[in-house]
Order: structure tokens, then C-alpha cells, then sequence
């Protein structure tokens, strides 16, 4: 079988990975949680997860039912390096939501016209009228973390990001729309184990590219800029939350929870719902580089 950009990611494993990284995952069990950092050791259960995940969906439809009948509006930003789970999570969000008003966006890069616009413009046009929500599949944080460290933008283009972007999420959240802000944050060992799969599953490969490629090899400058990012964009009025997600479904369940839990909806059930998981989903307090994980 042939291999995505003639087997990089297998090559950079064999010849570039940390020994650290190649051991953990050369000697890891099916279900075994590589990060020594994870409050757990192993995945969650498949039965309790479908059987928690079975309530969530119930309540998340009710949710849809409540923004459409209200007028209500929500965006909810998903970021993380790439592996993270950005996709999955969304996914398991709207499988059982109406896609007429629940959008899930994910931007190619800029046009030639649009790399000329004000750099939030093209987002926008994509944001919810009344009764709609809408999932960025990443978002202008490509501004703040992967523009950087492929040197896509210069240092003033990323300054002026970060000084007008308290102002545009404050405007956002005084427009009366619901916004919410993930961060998916995967240990390198489980971020590199998830490619070396998706490099081998003829079915996931058109999910890798020659960004997430390179990017293997700049961990570090990627932990620069996501400390750098959630320092400057973690605000009172559009706080981050992050969600360890080495354990997928773990991590599905706490961002549905959170979701669900951060407005009020006809026919919610709180208790039902529960609360997302402490041990992996809280602020940025929570977040770490993976590298010793």
C-alpha cells in the first residue's frame, strides 16, 4: 500500500521521533493511555461510554429544538493541534442534529482576495442568524499558532491579531450570541500514534497534510505559541476551556457536557447531563507542552 507523502510520518518515527515517544508507543497496549500526565491509565469502557453518550445526544437535540424555537445563537470554536479529536468531537456533537441549523465550518486557507481583507472578515460571514449554531473546525487562532510557526504571517500581522481580538470576541459575546472556546490538547506520543494510523488507514488519509507533516518536527515552537495564544485570548467574557483528549470518547463526553451545561434550554435535565469531567476538562491551568507527559 502506498503511504501518504511516500511515508513521512513513518520515516520521522523510525529516524527523528524523541526515544521517549517511540518507546511509549512501541510498548503500549490497545486501550493504554501513553501520557503518564492523563488522569487515567486506560480508555473509558465502550458500553458506559455509548450509555452516557445515548443521554447527551437527547439532551443535545433538545438543545438544537430550544435554539431554533428561541432565536438563539451559538458558536463554538474548536482548536488543537493537529490529532487533537477536533473532527470526532464535532461529529459526535451534530450526528443527530439538523445540519439546516447546525453548521460546521472549516476553512481552507485564504484566497488571494481574502488574504487581502481584514484578517476576521471571512470568519464572519459564517456566523449563526437566529436559531443556527455554528462548529469552526479551527479558527482565527490560525492567526495566533499555526501562521506563526510556519511563518505564514509576520510578527506585526500577529500582533495586531492579538490587540484586536479581546474587542472582536467582546463584541461577539455583547452581540447576545452564545460563545464558547475549546482547546483539544493530545500528548506527543499520542498525537504521533494517532497519524502513524491515520498514515496506514486508507479511509483517514485524506485527513493528514504537509502542514501536519512538518509540524511533527516543530513541537516546541507550537507550545511557544499556544502558551502565548491561550495567555492573551483566555478573557473573563470568552474564556478557553481546555480538555485533555488523549482519551477520545473521555474527552467527546466533557465537551458535550460543557456545551449543554453553559445554557439554558427547554426540557434540560442537569443532573441527567452531569458535569464534564474535572480530571480533564477545566482552564488553561490544565494544559501542558506533552513533552514529558
Amino acid at each position: 500500500m502506498d503511504l501518504p507523502f511516500d511515508g513521512a510520518i513513518s520515516r520521522y518515527f523510525k529516524d527523528e521521533a524523541p526515544k521517549a515517544v517511540r518507546k511509549r508507543i512501541e510498548n503500549a497496549g490497545k486501550d493504554e493511555i501513553l501520557s503518564k500526565g492523563y488522569a487515567y491509565r486506560e480508555e473509558i469502557g465502550k458500553k458506559e461510554y455509548e450509555a452516557d453518550m445515548a443521554v447527551l445526544q437527547a439532551q443535545l437535540v433538545r438543545l438544537q429544538a430550544d435554539v431554533k424555537a428561541t432565536g438563539k445563537r451559538m458558536i463554538v470554536v474548536f482548536e488543537g493541534r493537529d490529532a487533537a479529536g477536533k473532527g470526532g468531537t464535532i461529529k459526535a456533537l451534530t450526528e443527530n442534529l439538523n445540519p439546516r441549523g447546525a453548521q460546521v465550518v472549516a476553512l481552507s486557507k485564504p484566497s488571494d482576495r481574502e488574504a487581502t481583507q481584514w484578517y476576521f472578515q471571512r470568519y464572519i460571514d459564517w456566523f449563526p442568524a437566529a436559531g443556527e449554531m455554528v462548529f469552526f473546525d479551527r479558527s482565527w487562532y490560525n492567526r495566533g499558532i499555526v501562521e506563526p510557526v510556519f511563518g505564514f504571517c509576520t510578527e506585526n500581522q500577529k500582533d495586531a491579531f492579538f490587540r484586536q481580538l479581546p474587542d472582536f470576541e467582546d463584541m461577539i459575546v455583547r452581540e447576545g450570541i452564545t460563545f464558547l472556546k475549546f482547546w483539544l490538547d493530545v500528548s506527543r506520543p499520542e498525537q504521533l500514534r494517532r497519524m502513524l494510523a491515520r498514515e496506514k488507514d486508507p479511509l483517514k488519509q485524506w485527513k493528514l497534510s504537509p502542514i501536519d507533516v512538518e509540524g511533527l518536527t516543530r513541537w516546541e515552537p507550537y507550545c511557544e505559541a499556544i502558551a502565548e495564544t491561550l495567555e492573551r485570548s483566555h478573557t473573563g467574557h470568552a474564556p478557553w476551556t481546555i480538555v485533555r483528549s488523549d482519551d477520545k470518547k473521555r474527552a467527546r463526553l466533557a465537551v458535550i457536557r460543557a456545551i449543554l451545561q453553559s445554557v439554558e434550554f427547554k426540557g434540560k435535565d442537569g443532573k441527567a447531563i452531569g458535569q464534564p469531567d474535572p480530571a480533564i476538562c477545566g482552564g488553561p491551568e490544565l494544559w501542558s507542552d506533552g513533552e514529558n507527559d
